[in-house]
């Protein structure tokens, strides 16, 4: 049995299937993705876990060592990739909430990890808050509003959030984190969106952005913390930058 470290980085790839981010079809065993992330985890003495589909035990037995692990998950779903990292995410989070204590997702071919969030005093001393990055965008921009259409026709509170937040930061799921109890609710809330709401969308967005988003900005408005020292700037590739926990893009 696999005990784990109270405090946890840990991201997704799943292979095989088609990536709407890399508009393409990802190798199934495509683990060149991941060796960025696993040296930037490992560097820093913290532990990580990677959720896959597809890897082989040859790359698993290589890769896998007392930082690292794999875990396999089911992707018999009809949700996307994107969002069905959360079910596995919050499966995961219930299962083990006993030994974990503070834990972060993030993406992992694009995100670094260069500094340790959680013996940060930012970190320590905001107890009940999510991290997440965030970008230059505000909510109000052109893909957010197509991306979104399918969430604001079934979610009936989904168009006075937009209305009310439209002026705030965009926020991005590529990195977010806290302590575990935040963690649970805010994974069971997109939980319940994916599952019941993503699940039939036909759009080409995956929904991901806007689920996120909305739970953010409507449960954890009081208690939201992104930028600076959480991350740096979005794609603004400030592969120099030191101050912040995760870099990303």
């Amino acid at each position: 049995m696999i005990r784990f470290s109270p405090n946890l980085i840990c991201a997704s790839l799943f292979t095989g299937i088609y990536d709407v981010n890399r508009n393409e079809m990802l190798p199934s065993d495509e683990y060149s993705l991941t060796e960025n992330w696993f040296q930037f985890v490992q560097n820093l003495g913290l532990e990580g876990i990677v959720f896959h589909n597809n890897f082989s035990e040859k790359t698993i037995r290589e890769a896998q060592n007392d930082q690292i692990n794999f875990i396999k998950v089911d992707l018999d779903t009809p949700l996307n990739a994107n969002a069905n990292r959360y079910p596995v995410y919050f499966d995961f989070l219930k299962r083990h909430a006993d030994q974990i204590g503070n834990v972060f997702f993030t993406d992992i071919a694009d995100v670094e990890v260069v500094n340790n969030p959680f013996d940060d005093s930012f970190f320590l001393e905001n107890p009940e808050c999510l991290f997440c990055r965030d970008e230059k965008e505000i909510l109000d921009n052109s893909w957010m509003k197509d991306h979104c259409t399918h969430l604001r026709n079934l979610i009936p509170e989904f168009l006075d959030f937009e209305e009310r937040s439209k002026s705030q930061t965009l926020l991005n799921c590529g990195v977010i984190g806290g302590k575990t109890a935040a963690m649970l609710l805010l994974l069971e809330k997109l939980t319940q969106i994916h599952t019941s709401v993503t699940v039939s969308n036909q759009t080409p967005f995956t929904l991901d952005m806007g689920a996120f988003n909305f739970v953010a900005r409507t449960t954890f408005s009081n208690r939201l913390k992104h930028g600076v020292p959480v991350n740096t700037l979005f794609k603004g590739y400030e592969s120099e930058r030191m101050d912040c926990w995760f870099r990303h893009k």
